[in-house]
């Protein structure tokens, strides 16, 4: 632990956005996982895949993902979306 004042604020305030962080990234992988249920099991296909992208949209603009992983992510959703309409 810091001695200095300045110091030990700073790894509280890591701690904290640590916590946040974390659980900001488990709110989008519980997203993902619904929609990909829902997919499979074919009903609001349109409402979930809309609420997954605009989960996953959030994520990319707020640094919790990057953008390309953002993207690749909404691909698989549509795309599977799209096979399951089929």
């Amino acid at each position: 632990m810091p001695n200095i004042k300045s110091a030990i604020k700073r790894v509280n305030v890591s701690e904290k956005k640590a916590v946040a962080n974390k659980s900001k990234k488990s709110a989008i992988r519980t997203t993902l996982k619904k929609a990909k249920a829902d997919i499979e099991s074919g009903e609001n296909l349109d409402v979930t895949v809309k609420n997954a992208q605009k989960a996953v949209d959030q994520a990319a603009a707020k640094g919790h993902m990057s953008k390309n992983a953002a993207s690749r992510t909404k691909s698989k959703l549509a795309k599977a979306a799209n096979k399951a309409k089929a």
